[in-house]
């Protein structure tokens, strides 16, 4: 039976889309406290179908799937530029498709304007009007208001009008980041993107048999399963190492393996890999915030997500990626001899001038990265790095970064890495990686 916060959340779920909810109204309508429904609403915040705006209050929004999360909802801008919703407020749960920003001509501006967009513009209340009629919301610059009947055209076409104090350039910026923000999120592979989900899932009950074990491992040709109890929560595995010469009417529960490691769904899931691999484990359950089951995630699961990871395109560029795509390579005679190249750009250095401590790491982890993939196939993941010591180096300075392996073994590789600047020793460190097998 599911908890009281999880009916709660399927409430909140099945609410139409725009609709205003509030804390007593949930705690009136589903007979708890407003300390649990204010928790439970704040959930489906972090989840992405509720979005709550200052003045306007907490309202249901489109919950967005992976292929769309680079999209935003009015809702989402409002909050993103520190807005004042002036009218339209029912369709700020409508996503827009790409926005505009007013510096033109009226009649110009009407031509790139259109249904699902969304018209930055500052004072000029004819522009506002048109903008409505032709399907788009607007985002008046500048802390500017518009015409009352503008904002009741608004209401009558339910598109939001929305005022901001920031000048239209600094709105532009603060949207494209969000954007491209999301675009990178969307590129991060989680779990629940690939879990074997509860429905498919063969799992054992704390009340089960030895007997039952083997039933379901002739069924499934499988011989881990997760053990939960009669409210679904993980309470142990079980493995064929847990049933050796166990009678068959023994209980599961006193064979299995109590307390085992869990994932949750928005854990990513080069995070899973490092902990399967680290901890020598072949399959983890998939948890929920209550430890119920959602399904789980095998170890070649998580195999081939990485493979597929390698092989999408770049869609949005992380720091790490701005740095890494800045190092040259210089070959040397052989893969030993071999070194790294990097200037120190403005945007690398920290307050006082010199190469940020983020950015030395970054360089030195992904040289020690580069080393080892010429000598072992497949996915690398850091284990551990110390840094012995970092002298300053200054902005434009070039650095040549030395990877030495120390030990490459079966499951792992150990990399020493020294940093030179104009031939003085700059920098030392020292990493250590999980070779994860294709196989």
């Amino acid at each position: 039976m599911a908890t009281k916060h999880e009916q709660i959340l399927l409430y909140i779920d099945e609410l139409p889309i725009g609709e205003k909810i509030s804390v007593r109204q949930i705690a009136k309508a589903m007979s708890v406290s407003e300390g649990t429904a204010y928790r439970a609403i704040k959930e489906a915040e972090n989840k992405g179908y509720v979005s709550t705006i200052e003045r306007v209050g907490t309202i249901r929004i489109e919950r967005k799937k992976k292929e769309n999360i680079e999209k935003l909802t009015f809702a989402e801008v409002v909050n993103i530029v520190d807005g004042q919703v002036l009218g339209g407020r029912a369709g700020l749960h409508k996503t827009l498709n790409k926005f505009v920003i007013g510096a033109m001509k009226l009649e110009a501006m009407m031509r790139y304007t259109g249904a699902g967009n969304l018209l930055i513009v500052g004072n000029r209340d004819k522009a506002h009007e048109q903008a409505l009629k032709a399907g788009a919301a607007v985002l008046i610059t500048g802390g500017f208001d518009t015409e009352d009947h503008v904002k009741k055209l608004a209401d009558e076409l339910q598109l939001p009008i929305i005022s901001s104090s920031y000048d239209t350039f600094t709105v532009a910026t603060m949207i494209n980041r969000a954007i491209y923000d999301q675009l990178i999120k969307k590129e991060i592979v989680l779990v629940e993107d690939i879990l074997t989900s509860i429905d498919e899932t063969t799992y054992l009950t704390t009340d089960d048999k030895v007997s039952d074990w083997y039933r379901y491992k002739e069924e499934t040709m499988h011989s881990r399963f997760p053990v939960v109890d009669r409210n679904m929560k993980v309470q142990g595995m079980i493995t064929s190492k847990d049933i050796l010469e166990d009678n068959l009417d023994t209980s599961i529960e006193k064979v299995m393996t109590k307390q085992p490691m869990t994932v949750g769904g928005k854990t990513s899931v080069a995070s899973a890999a490092h902990m399967m691999v680290w901890e020598g484990i072949e399959l983890l359950p998939v948890v929920d915030d209550s430890n119920r089951l959602q399904g789980i995630v095998s170890r070649q699961d998580v195999l081939k997500a990485l493979q597929m990871i390698q092989r999408q395109p770049q869609v949005g560029e992380t720091l790490d990626d701005t740095i890494t795509s800045q190092m040259v390579i210089l070959r040397g005679k052989t893969k030993e001899e071999d070194v790294f190249r990097y200037t120190v750009t403005p945007q690398m250095t920290n307050h006082l001038g010199t190469i940020s401590y983020g950015v030395f790491t970054t360089i030195v982890a992904e040289a020690a990265n580069r080393v080892l993939r010429g000598y072992k196939k497949g996915d690398l993941v850091v284990e551990n790095m110390t840094i012995y010591f970092l002298k300053p180096v200054q902005i434009d300075h070039v650095l040549t970064i030395h990877p030495r392996i120390l030990e490459v073994g079966r499951k792992f590789g150990k990399v020493d890495v020294e940093v030179f600047n104009e031939g003085v020793l700059v920098g030392k460190a020292m990493m250590v990686c999980q070779l994860i097998d294709k196989h």
